[in-house]
């Protein structure tokens, strides 16, 4: 009994490679993409005009088989950048010493639970280790439904949760093929930008009260309300601090659960504390992360209050063969260790003060960006194709894109038109790199007409 609030269909892959133009590409790009066809199927699809083909990484760098550098503004599941020494150290010493499951005793992932649980609200002290970011929302839907007798589902209209069934059914950004699960309902994103000047808070609480009453009128209880709280595929929504509070009074009274999806801002990514939750002043029911906690190695997790863990464990056995293995554990504590001692929370927020700034400052001679937000290392620019009536401009934020990929710099785009860049690199993005990136952008954006 899927209803949308809104009317407009979602979009199809956005910065995706057409594949109509692959004979416009190099021999070598045209082969591999013409094998991938082959053996992978068409469901796999490419970022760019032009593809990249990275051989090896290091740091916020990527290098191709010609050995050019490009310079990762986007890719967050390097969290502490690409192959770390100290993450990539910790792999393979455990590889070589044991790698097994959680059916065995371990110090391990006793140790790495402390330190991780150490870092939230003291009423969220149970975890639950998965693979992947969408396995950890698939386990989250799953506590939910459980504890709360209900099967009813809120998010956003463009929102992104994952690949499993469940998830994919939670997951608008996928597309409008994709349908949404019966009893899943969508509510537009807290849009500061593009609304009617009322308190974002507001509107949001009260279109998940609707949603409520709505399920309620069907015959639906209501679970939960689920989302990233940086809202990043919805367009990158951040202010102000603290407007999901009231959603999550609403929520509550109504007996349903806020899963708070840190897959994308966690682990110090907004430069404010290390989960995107805390600046909003909230303590969501459950947590769920992804394979940046692991610096891209198969580790997630879902992080619940211990009611919620105890009414579902004790009544079904959970077992994840690969999830919380040796090597995966130790990886993700080397993560922690990287973002404790280099100090990467604090140089997102440096970092992204810095970038905001200079967007904002190329914001004043670029009529075309209609709007600069973000916070911490996750940031968005809005094309508009006029300020006045802020219509989307996709083609631009696209153009602008590939551009800035014919440069080596590499972002995407993000929001239901595709008008929002979507910057979000590595934790170790420095000033510098924030320099070199600006000075791109300024340049594709003068190549495309767009500066006044």
């Amino acid at each position: 009994m899927t209803r949308l609030v809104s009317a407009r269909p979602a979009p199809a892959m956005i910065n995706g490679f057409d594949g109509g133009k692959l004979a416009d590409l190099p021999e070598r790009e045209r082969t591999m993409i013409e094998r991938r066809q082959a053996l992978l199927g068409s469901s796999y699809r490419l970022f760019y005009e032009t593809p990249v083909h990275p051989v090896r990484g290091d740091g916020v760098w990527l290098y191709d088989a010609d050995d050019n550098a490009y310079l990762d503004a986007y890719n967050n599941v390097p969290s502490v950048g690409h192959c770390h020494p100290h993450v990539v150290e910790a792999i393979a010493s455990q590889a070589a010493v044991l790698n097994t499951h959680t059916r065995y005793l371990g110090e391990q992932i006793l140790d790495y639970s402390e330190r991780l649980l150490a870092t939230f609200p003291a009423e969220l002290n149970r975890v639950m280790y998965t693979c992947t970011g969408s396995e950890a929302v698939d386990l989250a839907l799953r506590l939910a439904r459980y504890y709360t007798g209900g099967t009813g589902i809120i998010i956003t209209e463009n929102a992104y949760h994952g690949v499993t069934t469940a998830a994919a059914e939670i997951s608008p950004a996928l597309g409008p093929n994709m349908p949404l699960g019966q009893h899943v309902l969508t509510v537009p994103a807290p849009d500061n930008y593009r609304g009617d000047g009322r308190d974002v808070g507001d509107v949001l609480a009260e279109n998940v009260a609707n949603a409520i009453a709505f399920m309620r009128r069907h015959g639906i209880k209501p679970a939960a309300f689920i989302a990233d709280g940086i809202f990043s595929t919805d367009g990158i929504f951040s202010e102000p601090a603290g407007f999901l509070k009231k959603t999550l009074d609403v929520l509550h009274e109504a007996g349903a659960l806020y899963i708070a999806d840190e897959v994308q801002p966690g682990f110090g990514r907004l430069g404010t504390g290390m989960w995107g939750f805390m600046r909003h002043g909230i303590t969501p029911d459950i947590v769920v992360m992804g394979k940046p906690m692991g610096n891209g190695m198969p580790i997630a997790a879902a992080v619940m209050k211990h009611e919620i863990e105890q009414k579902f464990g004790a009544d079904i056995r959970y077992f994840n063969t690969f999830g919380a293995n040796h090597v995966s554990i130790t990886a993700a504590s080397a993560v922690l260790d990287v973002i404790e001692n280099e100090a990467l929370i604090e140089n997102a927020r440096v970092t992204g003060d810095h970038l905001l700034a200079g967007m904002r400052a190329l914001q004043e001679t670029v009529p075309s960006i209609g709007d600069v937000r973000g916070i911490g290392l996750f940031l968005g620019l809005d094309f508009v194709k006029d300020r006045e009536t802020r219509e989307p401009d996709g083609a631009l934020a696209l153009k602008v894109v590939n551009g800035l990929r014919d440069r080596r710099v590499l972002i995407s785009a993000s929001g239901p038109a595709g008008n929002v860049l979507k910057i979000r690199p590595p934790l170790p993005f420095k000033i510098e790199h924030a320099d070199l990136f600006l000075t791109a952008l300024k340049d594709v954006l003068e190549d495309a007409g767009a500066a006044a």
